[in-house]
């Protein structure tokens, strides 16, 4: 029999080495390495090719079952998984600490519980005073919850099976849960994966809502095996500042709609409170024109939402290495748009000091963002506003391209819903196609050097 392999699993990031050593060649964790079982090696005699139970094909063809959901009573959480809740599905939230994830399944749970449904909250961080004392606060103290503080998973599955299958079951967190039948401390690999599986399985079987909040790491990435994220249905990100007001769900895996959608809330006295106009949001303040601003339509999923983006440049006297500074946006993508500024319309950032910021906290990926921050950064360079009523939107390429971008109609719409009354985008109209959007005055452009002229000229 051959001899078998030694494999040592990360217990932060999940990777596999073939030997120990004292610091993880992924994540960089030290002492986190630790020796798994040995795998089972199977000889030649062993055939797998019988004694299974046959299984069944079906044909692609054949009509299949929406998938019923079920509304949570917050819109914009059901807009965030494509809405509402399927009945056996599994959801994976994660978010920092504090943000806010605990107090927005409370009141999930508590609005499916006054429905008629019913709702079960384990908490395996707090006891279940505090969490009364949570429900207190958010005026959700009535609400028939079945509460309980418990980290077995043998303990919540026999409960469980005692009793009918709930609508809605929250699991807070998986990285506290631990199951006897596995060897390790809670929040380890082995730990995680085998929990999840085993509650996992429960809510498939019995079509009950699963939700597992999970914690993030440095990065904002969820802890644990990535393993984690492939066994659920929906992998929810709950995002935002402390020290801001508005919270954003972003759903980045979702097998029963689409993904990137979100729904934003506001963090206030009695809980998170939804924003049905996340533009407004975003927008406020912004009565006088002031160089150095610029608003662009960005995409959400399906859902368009305008933000501010603020830009200032400061002349350096010295010669002093000049600062960049970016928030909400990639640094490194300022750093390719600065430099198609500075080679293809021959301005000059190389002695000044250069910040971006995206109001309210807001955080940026779409590509065509690039005409609104480089509207921003010439308009800061020349002390030239920009006008109060136009949004910019386009990607710009190493050759000083303006590129047309997806979804342009919709944003155009939100655009002219919001009161603006001008659009600044990719020559040949929005997408391309030449359509545009009656209640904008449209103007196209082609090179970056146009929008150079078209700000800083006098006319």
């Amino acid at each position: 029999m051959a001899k078998p392999k030694r494999r040592y699993t990360c217990q932060a990031c999940g990777s596999v080495a073939s030997r120990w050593q004292g610091q993880c060649a992924d994540c960089g964790e030290w002492n986190s390495l630790v020796e798994d079982a040995p795998q089972t090696v199977f000889s030649a005699k062993h055939d797998l090719s019988s004694g299974g139970r046959p299984i069944q094909f079906t044909p692609l063809d054949q009509p299949g079952e929406v998938p019923k959901r079920r509304a949570s009573g917050l819109a914009e959480f059901d807009r965030a998984l494509g809405g509402g809740l399927v009945p056996g599905s599994a959801i994976l939230m994660g978010g920092d600490p504090g943000i806010g994830k605990s107090t927005l399944l409370l009141q999930v749970a508590a609005h499916i519980a006054q429905s008629g449904g019913r709702s079960v909250y384990v908490s395996g961080e707090e006891a279940a005073g505090q969490v009364r004392l949570r429900a207190e606060r958010l005026g959700l103290s009535k609400a028939p919850i079945q509460l309980a503080a418990a980290t077995s998973v043998r303990d919540i599955l026999t409960t469980l099976g005692t009793m009918e299958p709930p609508s809605l079951l929250v699991i807070d967190s998986i990285q506290t849960m631990h199951s006897d039948q596995i060897e390790g401390a809670p929040g380890t690999v082995s730990q995680v994966r085998g929990c999840a599986f085993e509650l996992i399985r429960y809510a498939k079987e019995n079509g009950v809502t699963l939700v597992l909040v999970g914690h993030v790491t440095k990065d904002g990435t969820i802890a644990g095996p990535r393993v984690l994220e492939h066994m659920v249905d929906v992998v929810m990100s709950f995002e935002g500042e402390r020290s801001h007001q508005y919270r954003i769900l972003r759903s980045l895996k979702n097998r029963f709609g689409p993904v990137d959608e979100i729904g934003v809330f506001a963090m206030e006295g009695d809980g998170l409170a939804e924003v049905g106009n996340p533009s407004m949001l975003f927008l406020s303040g912004r009565e006088d024109p002031m160089a150095g601003s610029a608003v662009f339509p960005a995409m959400e999923g399906t859902r368009p939402v305008l933000v501010e983006i603020q830009a200032l440049i400061v002349r350096l006297q010295s010669g002093a290495t000049p600062r960049r500074a970016v928030v909400g946006w990639d640094n490194g993508r300022m750093a390719m748009l600065l430099a198609v500024l500075e080679a293809r319309c021959g301005l000059n950032f190389s002695s000044a000091e250069v910040y971006l910021n995206v109001a309210g906290g807001y955080r940026l990926s779409d590509p065509a963002a690039d005409l609104a921050v480089a509207a921003a950064l010439i308009s800061a360079l020349g002390d030239k506003p920009l006008p109060n009523d136009a949004v910019w939107f386009g990607e710009v390429s190493l050759a000083g391209e303006i590129r047309p971008v997806a979804h342009a109609s919709i944003r155009q719409r939100e655009s002219a819903k919001l009161g603006f009354g001008r659009a600044v985008g990719p020559a040949g109209g929005p997408g391309g196609d030449g359509k545009t959007d009656k209640a904008l005055r449209f103007t196209g452009l082609s090179m970056l050097p146009n929008l150079v002229d078209r700000i800083l000229s006098d006319a």
